[in-house]
């Protein structure tokens, strides 16, 4: 298993640095695998979110025991997150942030806290954009993205993945 691990971390490493020489210039190597791995684990959670707001929740009120959700808030927090929680980390810890010398149980709850944030925030502009501005769904995930990503970009560089001293 600590072989595929090597191999895979490897394997993103080379894949991500292949494109950097081109953007060296302006912007730092962590900053570009940021946005890489950031980038990749957002179109798949966007690809996620598509399938599971159109093929899994397709009716316009999910309904569980104790709580009802809006399809579009289902298809996001019931489905996209249990795939891009642990992709997420796994890439912040052993690709974008690899310095850091806090603990693996500290990093996953500091970073449990940020992804928390983030799906706040997601809510909260999700039901803005859809339900106060009317815009599509998938349009809206997309931009609600934008400020998500720069939320959690600055949340784990300074607080999940920080460099000990």
């Amino acid at each position: 298993m600590l072989k595929l691990h090597y191999w895979v971390r490897n394997t993103i490493l080379n894949v991500v640095d292949f494109f950097y020489p081109p953007f060296k210039n302006f912007i730092p190597l962590q900053t570009f695998r940021y946005a890489a791995c950031g980038g990749g684990n957002t179109a798949l959670g966007i690809l996620l979110y598509y399938i599971g707001f159109h093929y899994i929740y397709p009716q316009p009120v999910v309904h569980l025991p104790f709580i009802a959700f809006s399809n579009y808030i289902a298809a996001e927090y019931l489905f996209a997150i249990l795939f891009t929680f642990p992709i997420g980390f796994y890439l912040s810890r052993y690709v974008v942030f690899p310095e850091s010398g806090m603990r693996k149980r500290v990093q996953l709850f500091r970073y449990f806290l940020v992804v928390a944030g983030t799906m706040l925030l997601n809510y909260f502009l999700l039901k803005l954009f859809i339900e106060y501005f009317g815009w599509y769904p998938t349009p809206s995930k997309m931009f609600t993205a934008i400020f998500v990503i720069t939320f959690s970009y600055l949340s784990s560089r300074y607080f999940s993945f920080r460099e000990t001293k």
